[in-house]
């Protein structure tokens, strides 16, 4: 195993290929390029042979405005993403991590401009967390940002964008969080590197569990490399293949070297093996 990954790590394979059943499609996270909040991340995805990328949408200035909120960066995102033939398949709504959605009224302000912002990139999916301070702890925490999403969800639905719900639940809180919200603009945002790490639940039966019609999007990432942590991707694959699922995995993966660029292209060529 480690002369395959050692061999695979050597170089990216071309193209990233779809998981097996042609629904997967893999995209990377503008954080791990150390490019967040910057168009210049598509040119970054696009050396890496990445066909997708997530947008961070910054933490506000001082005027209070989000920095993707600006028309003109709007536009340079759009142009850029044209350009380079990468997709925008999602934006993240890192504010959330200061401002609480299930105790903070200015967090479903950030949400209501994180949709329209996520509109005007073309990118469909607003990724929410709930960590740290924000973290859903107890059930009257679960159905106070349930009831918030309740709300936004209507106006998500006007935008065409699906709300992404990242959390530290478990499959079935998850699920009843959707149940009490109701709306096709909400759905979960499935991190298999936290679900494994951080619940420390069986990633592979929660989205067999959950199915396509309840995950919009999942991310890749674990403690190292991937391949040689607690995650089996290679099991995690054949689940997301299995239920039938078709749309994007984002890498959100770290880089134990130091050296970014090179754990990055480890971590594509180990995925690249498995998805051929």
């Amino acid at each position: 195993m480690t002369t395959r990954r050692t061999f695979l790590a050597a170089g990216l394979a071309g193209p990233l290929a779809a998981a097996q059943g042609g629904g997967l499609t893999l995209g990377v996270m503008d954080g791990v390029l150390r490019q967040s909040t910057k168009p210049e991340a598509l040119a970054v995805a696009k050396s890496f042979a990445m066909p997708a990328l997530q947008v961070t949408l910054g933490r506000p200035a001082a005027d209070g405005r989000l920095p993707l909120e600006d028309p003109a960066l709007q536009a340079r995102y759009v142009a850029e993403a044209r350009r380079q033939g990468v997709v925008i398949d999602a934006t993240y709504l890192d504010v959330l991590h200061v401002n609480c959605l299930k105790d903070d009224e200015l967090a479903r302000t950030w949400v209501r401009k994180g949709i329209e912002i996520t509109r005007k990139l073309n990118a469909r999916i607003l990724m929410t967390v709930f960590f740290g301070k924000c973290a859903l702890g107890s059930r009257q925490e679960i159905d106070a940002a349930a009831d918030a999403f309740k709300e936004l969800a209507r106006e998500a639905e006007k935008a065409d964008v699906v709300l992404g719900f990242e959390n530290l639940l478990t499959a079935e809180d998850n699920a009843r969080a959707m149940d009490r919200v109701g709306s096709r603009a909400f759905k979960i945002y499935y991190d298999a590197g936290n679900a494994t790490n951080m619940v420390g639940v069986d990633a592979i039966k929660e989205i067999r569990w959950l199915g396509r019609d309840r995950i919009c999007q999942f991310h890749f990432k674990d403690q190292g490399y991937l391949g040689e942590g607690k995650v089996d991707y290679p099991a995690v694959l054949r689940a997301i293949s299995d239920i039938g699922f078709r749309g994007y995995a984002n890498l959100e993966t770290s880089a134990p070297s130091g050296n970014w660029e090179s754990d990055l292209k480890r971590n594509i060529a180990y995925l690249n093996g498995l998805m051929k």
